[in-house]
This record gives C-alpha cells, structure tokens and sequence, in this order.
C-alpha cells in the first residue's frame, strides 16, 4: 500500500512547478531532463524525510537503484556519527524554517564507502503555504576535495620547508609591512625569536639612520610598483649587530591582481663583504707597493750610474775603491730589498713575471749554494752536494730557479743546529728534474708539511721568537715552482728528525741546433748616438756619463720638447725615455718621436721604476722596443746598447743585411 502512495506521490508535479496539468508535456519534459542528470543525485523526499524520486545522477553516485531506495528515509546516505548527533532531522527542520539549507560533509555509498558531498536541502510547500516535502541536489566533491587536501597538504610542506630553511632568512609582511611570518633562517641570522616579531614592522632591522631616512618604506614602493626589488646593505641584530644583507623584497598579489603584502628573502652576506673589502686592500696593497718600488727605483738609478762610472776611473784611491765598493754592495742589496718587498704584491696578485730560457739545475744548484754562504758559514755548517754528470737542462728562469734554492738552504740552515750538514741532492726521474735539500734540524709535525708554505706562516713562532722572517719565503718558492710546471713538497720523520723540501721540474726538450749568425747579421759595436730623456737630472747626467765613458755620443735631455728638437737633426740610435715626466710622460713622447721621419731606424727604450708584467705588455703594446727597470743594471748596458738583446722583429729597418751597425755616422 507505501509503495502504490508513494508511486502515487510521483505523478504528481513539484509544487512550484509550472505545468498546464497533471501529465502535461512540460511536466514529463522536465521530469525527463531531471532523470537524465548523471553528475547530480537530484531526488525528492517526503516531509518526514522519506525517499519519493530517484534519478540516474543520484544511482551513479550512491549506487542505489530505484527499487532498492525509494520510500527509504535519507538518512541512510549518512555516517553513523552524524546520524547518531540527529544531523538528517537537523537538516531538515533548518530547510523547513528557512527554506534552504546547504552542507558539506561526507556521506555513505551502498557498499558502505564514503565520499564528499555537497549538500543542498529546498523546502517545497504549496500555495497555501503547507510543507509537502524536499528537494535534494548532491553533487561529489571528492576530487576537488582531493585536489583542495594536496594542495593545502603542499602549502603545508612548504610551510614547513620554509619555515626549516636555515642560511636564509624568509618571512611575510602584510601590506603594512608588518611581520606575519618567521622562520628558524630568521632567527639564526637576525637573533630574534619568532614571537619576538610577529606583528612588528620590518623596519626593526634597518639601522637607525637608515629609517629615518624612510628606506624600509621606499623598499615596499618599489617592491609594489615594480614587482620585486633587491638590495644589499647594513641590516641590524637583536644584540644591535650589524651584519652585510642581500634583501629581495616581493610583492604578494591575490588572483583579481589585489596587494597581499611582500614575501622577504635576507642572506648574510658578512663573509663575503669582508673578501672583497680584503681583495679590495690587496689591490690597492699591490698598487701602493709598485709605486713604492717605483719611488724607492728613481734615486737608486743615479747612484748605480755614479758606481758604474767610479768604477771605469783607474786613478781612483784604495780609500775611494773601498768606500765606492761598499757603496755598490749596499745598494745591491737595497735593490734586493726592494725587489722582495715587490714580491710580496706580485704573490698575491699573481704577477710574478718568468724569463724562460734553457737553464741547467746543476748552475742552478751552484749558484743557490754559493748565495747562501753567508747563512751556512756564519752557523759553521756544510753543503753536502751530489750532481749528476750530465746536465739537467729545464726551461726556465735562472733568477727565480736561484732564488728558490736560495730560500730553501737559508731555512734548513736557519733551523738546523750549528756545525750540521746540509744535503743537496739532485737526479734525473723519467721525464723531471728532482732536487732534494734535507737538513737534520728540528724538523717538521705531519699537520706542518702542507701549511709551511702558506703565506705568513711559520712554524713555531710561538715556541720559537727568535725566529725572524715574514713566513714569505716558503710562499714564494711554491709559488715560482708552480709557475715553471713544476712542484714542491715537504717530508719529516717528525719533530728532531730533520726535513725535506724535494722539488721535481719537467726537464726540457732538446734544444735545436744555434745557427751562426752571418757576417751581415752581425752587429758590431761601433759608437752610438744617444738620448737620454729623463727630467730626474741625476739619473739623466749619470747614465749619460756613463755611456760617454764606454764610448759613445749621449745626449742628456730633461724635457721631451727639447728632445724632439733635437732628435731631427742629432739622429739618435738609441733612445732612453722616462714614463713619468711632467707635461709630456714617456709615451706621449714616443708617439711624437715615431712621428719624425729622420727616426724610423731608432730604437726606444722605457725606463721606468715599474717592472711588473703588465707594465712591460703595455710598454710593448705602445712601441717601445726594450723596457728597462730603474736602476739599470751597467753590466748589460754594453749588450743592449750593441743590439745584442733588443727584443725587435726580424723585418726591423736596422736588421737589414746591409745595415749591420744600426746606424752609419753620416
């Protein structure tokens, strides 16, 4: 008798359901439009919640069929929780008194599974205002529920990942700028916590200057107005630190394009703004450093000249010989000094400069010995040395090669006891060089061996202040070894047992065959015609004289206007610039020299007190043909004067065959 009511029920119309009468066309239309609705369960019930229509929508996603639901009361499409706190009758009467209701919640399948439902309950009641029942809509959220749980799940991880992110500081503002988030980079970095900042304006960690100056608020404009914004600066700790900050400030936009406030990303970046500012003072360190070598070069050069010209007088006294000696040792070591103190700049700038050429380490091992007797003589200690019979030719430069050699004896002698030997040893090894110098001194801890050759670090300065030196020395010779392809090592059986530097260099090819020079392309050393342009007079004076006495015409000149008018007529062979000259420096000089058709043969030659590699490429680079540190060296005046070592292309006008002594007196 329910089941006939009920279908009964069914064929009648909705109330509020236009229709021209029971069975009308638009009544079965809608009906059918309804039934055919497969992605909403749309159904009716009866006022006391009973089931009264089913359509297909409603069978897909409960899985009931018609026959297995109608006249069934709704309930049963809930979890047993709800129906246990009254939810259905709870729906129901909320829909009654105010004719709507709508719900999300999870609901029961026919095999007993869940899904998430959205739930809209409309009370139906006729004219007269009477309830005559429900109609239902369910629709299954379950895939948007899922993709709303993953992605709240993934702005949780993210939460999470940021809020653990350490190294970085990262946290919101609001449009305010005020604090809405902190993670445990923040705090590590600025030293507050969490609850120290929350709800506090970021400004908190801008200097004081820098707030009143409104940087915190010009920040935030142009954050807005441009998107994003970096910057690096001094930004405040808790303990009133200051710290260096690289800060990107970005501006947080909602779907409709509406300011949500700034997203806030600070790295520390202390550590690398004290590099650069140590870079920085290297740069200039190495700078202050050329010109102090250039300085300390200009006086020296008129003395050198003065010696090397005392020195070609025969009828000096013994008094004057002995005093003039003496003064030309001083200032070989002086200059000595000054070339070590430019070595310090040239390690840390790399600028240490080679001049390669065939060299033999047995010569080189000799002459390393022999500068350091003074050392080894004054100690009472002996050079023990085993060369091979047969050269060990590398290619490289014979000062260097010395100087390293030199560094090592004076170390092993300056930490081996008194009256101890010295061992040298060198061999050939496959395809290297090795040299070996081992001393029985105090020798070395295995955690020693690598750092000795740091710059400025000597072992045991603490146990040891007597020990005198800078720590350069071991410095200096890795680093020269390194630049010939080569390297250096140190061994100790430990603490007493003595050490070991062994250097291995790739041994060199095979020289070619030197060819003869040709009797045209032989120089000879005729009398030259000189300039020498310098307005230091002394230097100018000196070394004028000094080529005056080994026979050739030399002009001293002060200013390079009154050398070029005199180059013309003069016709010089040779002429000797000073860079740093007041008015017109040494290469504006060049330039208006290269200008006089009478000087296409000359050759120039730079002087100067700066002799780093830069400084000769860009001597070269501006023609001069030969460039020369202050003070000259007299002994190689006489070869470079002669030809013998001018670095000039073989197409030179002076190489011709029929040319031989540069220039011919005319």
């Amino acid at each position: 008798m329910e089941s006939a009511r009920l279908q009964a029920e069914e064929k009648e119309p909705p109330p509020g359901v236009a229709t021209t009468g029971p069975g009308s066309d638009t009544d079965i239309g809608f009906r059918m439009l309804v039934d055919a609705i497969e992605d909403y369960a749309i159904f009716m019930l009866s006022p006391d919640g009973r089931v009264r229509t089913w359509n297909a929508g409603a069978a897909k996603i409960k899985g009931y069929a018609a026959d297995e639901i109608l006249g069934r009361h709704f309930s049963v499409f809930y979890t047993a929780e709800a129906v246990a706190r009254g939810w259905p009758r709870y729906e129901l009467e909320e829909a009654a008194l105010h004719g709507r209701f709508e719900d999300e919640g999870w609901r029961v399948r026919k095999d007993g599974s869940t899904f998430w439902a959205n739930v809209v309950i409309t009370a139906l009641r006729d004219a007269s205002g009477t309830l005559k029942g429900y109609v239902k809509i369910t629709r299954n959220l379950n895939e948007r529920r899922r993709q709303t749980e993953a992605l709240r799940q993934s702005e949780e991880r993210f939460r999470l990942l940021l809020e653990g992110v350490e190294g970085y500081a990262i946290y919101m503002l609001d449009t305010e700028g005020m604090i809405t988030s902190w993670n445990i980079g923040a705090t590590q970095i600025t030293g507050y916590r969490r609850d120290e900042v929350i709800g506090r304006h970021f400004s908190m960690f801008h200097p004081a200057d820098d707030a009143a100056a409104e940087g915190p608020d010009r920040v935030l404009r142009i954050a807005q107005a441009g998107g994003r914004y970096e910057e690096e600066g001094w930004r405040q700790r808790k303990d009133a630190s200051l710290f260096w900050a690289n800060v990107t400030t970005t501006a947080v936009h909602d779907e409709a394009g509406q300011l949500r406030g700034y997203a806030k990303i600070v790295r520390d970046m202390s550590e690398r703004k004290r590099l650069e500012e140590l870079e920085l003072a290297n740069r200039r360190m190495s700078e202050f450093l050329a010109t102090l070598g250039h300085e300390l070069r200009n006086p020296l050069a008129p003395v050198r000249n003065a010696i090397g010209i005392l020195q070609k007088d025969p009828d000096v006294g013994p008094t004057a010989a002995r005093c003039r000696d003496m003064i030309d040792r001083q200032i070989t070591h002086l200059s000595r000094l000054v070339d070590d103190l430019l070595d310090i700049g040239r390690i840390t700038s790399g600028k240490i400069e080679l001049r390669l050429a065939p060299v033999d380490m047995r010569t080189v091992v000799e002459r390393g010995i022999e500068s350091s007797r003074f050392h080894t003589d004054a100690r009472e200690q002996r050079i023990d040395v085993d060369l091979p019979a047969e050269p060990l030719t590398v290619k490289g430069d014979m000062t260097r090669l010395v100087q390293v050699l030199h560094n090592l004896l004076h170390n092993a002698s300056k930490f081996s006891p008194p009256g101890t030997a010295i061992a040298i040893r060198a061999t050939r090894q496959s395809r290297s060089a090795l040299i070996e110098v081992r001393d029985q001194g105090r020798g070395m801890p295995e955690h020693a061996l690598e750092a000795v050759f740091q710059l400025f670090v000597q072992e045991d300065r603490d146990t040891n202040p007597t020990d005198s030196g800078l720590g350069i020395g071991l410095t200096l010779c890795r680093s020269l070894v390194r630049m010939h392809g080569g390297a250096i090592s140190a061994s100790s059986t430990g603490p007493g047992l003595g050490s070991t530097f062994t250097i291995r260099l790739p041994l060199a090819e095979p020289a070619a065959p030197v060819r003869p020079m040709s009797p045209t392309s032989r120089r000879t050393s005729a009398a030259r015609r000189i300039l020498v342009l310098d307005d230091n007079r002394d230097s100018a004076d000196s070394l004028a004289m000094l080529l005056e006495i080994n026979g050739h015409q030399a002009r001293p000149l002060y200013t390079a206007e009154a050398a070029l008018r005199m180059a013309p007529s003069f016709q010089p062979h040779l002429v000797f610039i000073d860079l740093a000259m007041p008015t017109m420096d040494g290469f504006a000089a060049l330039r208006a020299f290269k200008a006089i058709p009478q000087l296409a043969r000359t050759i120039f030659i730079a002087m100067t007190g700066y002799g780093q590699e830069d400084d000769r490429q860009r001597t070269a680079q501006a023609g001069f043909d030969l460039h020369l540190v202050k003070p000259l060296d007299v002994s190689q005046l006489g070869p470079i004067v002669d030809g013998a070592e001018l670095a000039v292309p073989s197409d030179a006008p002076w190489n011709d065959s029929d040319d031989a002594g540069l220039h011919d007196e005319r």
